[in-house]
This record gives C-alpha cells, structure tokens and sequence, in this order.
C-alpha cells in the first residue's frame, strides 16, 4: 500500500494490488516509470496496443498488440462483473470495467485507479459540516467519487454521525464486503444492481435511522424522488450527479428535481404587465431537494451556489448568477471570492439584446454596453466592497414617471436626484417608444457623451432593474412570488404529515393564488381572520 503527500493530501492508492492483477509484459515498463502517482487507468482492448494513460498524455505499454490471454488474465484475478460491467479488487477502491461483444466476451478492459485522499474536501469542509444537502457536479474524472468518500470519513469520525453510504457499483468503498478504511466509522449499503439503487437509498433511511446519507451518480427519476424523499425526512443527503454546471441540470428533464423542477405558468394580463414579461413563463416548481450546490471545475476549484432556490428563481428570471468561487494555492491554502447577489446583473434575451441599456450614438466596441459592470481586474475583491457606499447619481428623465423612479430610488436604497437641467445630469433614462423616434433632448445627450438608458416599458419593476444593474444592488425580492413559494413549501409539509400550516397574511388576489397552489398539490385550504391580518391555512386532504 503506498501512501504520499500533496499539499497537506494525503493519497493511499494501493497500486501494487491493481498491477499484480495486469500481465506483467504490461506491468514492467509501468514500473520503471517515475510518474506512477499521476496514473489515471491501464487500458487493455483486444488486437491494440495495451496503453497507461495520465492527465496530459498516454504511454504504450509493450510493442505487441492485448490477446484473449491477455484478458483473462486480468478477470481471473479480479471480482465479478455486476450488472453494470464493472469489477474491483477485494479491499481497494480500484476499479475494472469490461466491454463485451455480441456473444458476452470481453473484448477490452479499463482498470481505473481508485486513490484514497484525505484532506480533499478542505475547500467545502464548512459546507459538509453545517448540516445542508449539498449536491456535487463535475465532469468525469474530476474527482466527485474521491471528495464524496473523503466526506463520508470526516462526518463519521470527525464529526460522529451516523453515515450510510450508498455504494452503487462499490466505488466508494471498495470491493468485497468489508468496506475500505477511506469512508473511515461510516456504513456501506451495496447494491445488487443499478436499476434498484433508489430502493435501496429508501432502506437506508427506514431501517437504520443514518444522519447523512452519502449516493454516487444520481442519475433517474426514481433515483431523484428518493432523493427528496430522503431531504424531506431531514436527513441530510449528499450525492453527486451528471453534469457541469447547474444549467445543465435545469435543461434535464429527468434530474431537474432535484433543485425544485421546473414548470410553465401562464400570468394574467396584469401581472404580465406589471413584471413587464411574456404571458407564458418558467418558474420553480417545489423547494430543491439539495440546499447548496458545488460546481467542481478541477481538482482544485470550486464554484459554489449557497442558495440553490434563489439562484434558480434568478435565472428563471433572466439575471446573470454569479456563484461564490473557491480554490486552493500550491500551498493548500484555501482563498474565497464571494458571490455577488444573484440579482445584481439581468441577462438580456434575444429579443431583448437590441433594447439594453445603451448608448443613442455609434460607440467603440469596449462601450457598447453602458450599464457598469465589474471590471475584470477586480474579480479578487471581496463583495462587500463592490456594491458598498453606492455613489450618487444625478437624473434626466424623458418619458419616464417621476413618482414611479422616485418610489423605486426610496424602495431600493439608492441615491439618485432627479434634475430638470440635461447638461448638470449623470444619466438620461428614457423609454423604448420615445428613443425609437430620437428626441433632440435624447440626443443631445448622446452627442455630449452621457450614458442614455432606455426601459422596455414605463414601470416600476423596469426601473428597479435598471437601478439595480447601475448601482449593483439586489433587486427587492418580488412579493407574489414570495407568496407563492410559501404557499407550495407548505404544501409539501402538510403531504409529508403536517397537520396544519398557516400561511403569512396576503391581500385578496394573493391569497386567491395561494388556494389554487393548494388545489394543485390536492390539499384542503381555507381562509381566516380579518383584514389587513386574513390568512390561509393548509389542511390534509380526507
């Protein structure tokens, strides 16, 4: 068993087992190489040259082509093949896997190298620790198996909870039925074949009462119902699943549970009108399943979403989401940028690319954009001084509702004076009908080189956009979509055995959403109280 370290990591790859079950033609040269602890995996494929391949290049094993010999050399050494065609090696994490022919023959094998590191998730260690779920995504090979084996030792010795692991393809814990010392005091639950993991995620948690519940590859609607059925029973759950980014799982039908799925819902003309959107919009079905989010990008940064709700409403909503980064020096030591509010910057659509905020005259290519953003050489500041002390902003308007700025300026925090003099403005604000007919006062703006905004519609939530991209502060949270989350969390505790649950106090058209969420979820809903206090209550259908 070798054991090195790397930055404060200390890896054990027990390489010795993996080679002992290779033909050694093909070990020998492996093993005057220097390199070893950068192996990723040995491929073997019948009538090709056997092959070791490392994270930037690959190396021929031997000048003769892989036999049948050669094969079955290595699946007599080894475990058996599940239903998913893969192998290990009893008390190792490493991993085999065969392609077959037509007939059920092994045609090719891939020994992947399993390594045990410990102190790889120091850079999301107060994540694991504080109890959230947390779901991890990364591209094959980054290292998500790794971090989730390392998570179950820190909670189960570290920490002392009660762990279970959920072992698909006994990847995390190794070959064999005594688990490897890597996942340190925590439980493994094996799976007979793929197809039952969900099943078996349920028996973890109604037959042995765990804490954390540690799965690999969710990958299933079944697999992602359990998932929630598990988040919704307060265990907390951490697991990974396929895909880089959270927009990939927003896009996939089948995973998009897992951060509360995603639904259309049709507006009334009012409520269109006054979100300034279309009729027809995406919106968040139920609260998430995982609490915070981690983008692996490599083995040494992270992207991480703390809020995986807010960040969806965000981009359901068309604002740009910038998650907290983290990585981790040559020294190990971990450094932090944190995230900007997820409403600071709206991503325009394609209808609206050619309506932004922009400038009436013909700028160079580096202003076309005139909303202040971040300049890239101020990624490392912290946040706090981004959007801290906002400088005041002297106002022309042109078209556009005096009170309705005002309200905005006042509800949101910002500094803005409204001035009758164009040439003593910051900034012209008009609106889209009156800068398509260019005004003499919209463009002697432009001429003088002030920054002109022009708002899809005269309303207070465009304003608010606006002021928010140029002062990057968060935009007010909306209230009847606060209600409306309400209304559906709740709805969720009283179908997982909530007797009762009382809803904040709403105006009529509000609490009339609220009954209509109830009756979706097929629960009863009533009314009480007096106004301004009158509420809704959820009941337990009979």
């Amino acid at each position: 068993m070798d054991r090195y370290a790397i930055n404060e990591e200390l890896i054990t790859d027990d390489l010795d087992a993996l080679l002992a079950s290779i033909p050694p033609r093909v070990v020998q040269p492996l093993r005057e190489m220097d390199s070893l602890s950068d192996l990723l995996e040995i491929v073997l494929d019948l009538g090709r040259l056997p092959e070791a391949r490392f994270p930037d290049h690959e190396v021929n094993l031997s000048e003769d082509e892989v036999t049948q010999e050669d094969l079955q050399y290595v699946t007599t050494r080894i475990g058996n093949f599940g239903d998913d065609n893969r192998a290990g090696i009893e008390r190792t994490l490493h991993r085999i896997s065969a392609i077959r022919n037509r007939k059920h023959e092994v045609v090719g094998i891939t020994c992947r190298v399993g390594r045990a590191v410990t102190g790889t998730i120091s850079i999301i260690q107060d994540l694991v620790e504080s109890g959230k779920s947390i779901l991890i995504l990364g591209r094959p090979g980054v290292g998500k198996t790794t971090m989730l084996r390392e998570v179950g030792r820190v909670l189960s010795e570290e920490m002392r909870r009660r762990v279970i692991i959920v072992d698909t393809s006994n990847e995390i814990a190794g070959d064999g039925d005594i688990p490897h010392p890597a996942i340190g005091r925590a439980r493994r639950m094996q799976v007979p074949t793929p197809s039952l993991q969900h099943g078996v995620m349920i028996e973890a948690v109604e037959n042995h009462m765990p804490q954390v519940i540690v799965i690999d590859e969710i990958g299933t609607e079944l697999e992602a119902s359990a998932a929630r059925t598990i988040a919704e029973r307060g265990v907390q759950l951490i697991g990974t699943a396929h895909g880089n980014a959270l927009e990939n799982l927003m896009m996939n039908p089948t995973l998009s549970d897992l951060i509360g799925g995603i639904q259309s819902v049709t507006l009334g003309d009012e409520e269109a009108k006054r979100r300034g959107t279309q009729k027809s919009i995406l919106e968040r079905k139920a609260p998430p399943t995982f609490d915070i989010l981690v983008e692996i990008q490599d083995r040494d940064r992270v992207a991480i979403h703390q809020d995986v709700a807010e960040t969806v409403d965000a981009l359901l909503r068309g604002y740009e989401v910038r998650p907290e980064q983290r990585w981790r020096d040559a020294a190990g030591a971990v450094h932090t940028e944190r995230a900007v509010a997820a409403y600071t910057q709206e991503r325009p659509n394609r209808r609206e690319r050619d309506r932004r905020p922009t400038q009436l005259h013909t700028p160079k290519p580096a202003e076309t954009d005139r909303v202040p953003q971040r300049q890239p050489q101020q990624a490392e500041q912290p946040a706090e001084q981004q959007v801290a002390s906002p400088q005041p902003r002297k106002v022309y308007l042109f078209g556009v509702s005096r009170n309705k700025l005002e309200q905005a300026a006042i509800h949101m925090h910002v500094p803005v004076t409204i001035v009758k003099d164009l040439s003593a403005s910051d900034m012209v604000i008009t609106v889209d009908n009156y800068y398509r007919k260019a005004p003499p006062a919209v463009r002697e703006a432009a001429d003088a080189g002030k920054p002109v905004y022009v708002l899809r519609a005269n309303s207070t939530s465009h304003i608010e956009r606006l002021l928010g991209s140029v002062f990057h502060v968060p935009i007010p949270v909306d209230p009847l979509l606060s209600a409306q989350y309400e209304a559906e969390e709740a709805a969720q505790r009283v179908m997982n055995g909530a007797p009762a649950v009382q809803l904040t106090p709403q105006v009529h058209n509000i609490r009339r959403m609220q009954h209509q969420i109830a009756e979706r979820y097929n629960v009863v809903s009533k009314s009480a109280g007096k106004e301004p206090y009158r509420h809704v209550t959820l009941f337990a259908a009979d």
